[in-house]
């Protein structure tokens, strides 16, 4: 099963929900990459992805990979929150650790309220 995502643009936020599984390193780097280009071409600085419906696949190394490459291509004057199931949060938390430490401005979050509001904090 392949990630499925969809972009909604809510005040300058995009919103991207994801299903699906994360089968494999190019399917992670191909979606990181859209909401990328969709961000840039809508002019959004934040990003809200609700990965909660997705299932997280990846080995460590890979994870390390998507993270490693994502970083590199995002704007550094982003601000994404990611919002994943409770199941997936030690994965989310080990990719936000690598993202950060490349200086993506990215935080995992169990539940959509908090993300939202550390978002929306200047």
């Amino acid at each position: 099963m392949a990630i499925n995502y969809d972009f909604n643009i809510d005040n300058k936020v995009l919103r991207v929900k994801a299903t699906g599984k994360d089968d494999n390193l190019d399917q992670v780097i191909e979606y990181g990459m859209a909401i990328i280009k969709a961000a840039l071409s809508d002019g959004c600085m934040k990003i809200l992805c609700d990965e909660t419906e997705l299932v997280y696949a990846l080995g460590t190394f890979d994870t390390f990979e998507a993270a490693r490459f994502i970083s590199e291509h995002a704007p550094d004057v982003a601000k994404v929150a990611i919002v994943c199931s409770p199941e997936n949060i030690i994965d989310a938390d080990f990719w936000e650790t690598v993202a950060v430490n490349r200086g993506l401005y990215v935080k995992v979050f169990k539940n959509m309220a908090d993300a939202e509001n550390w978002l929306m904090k200047e």
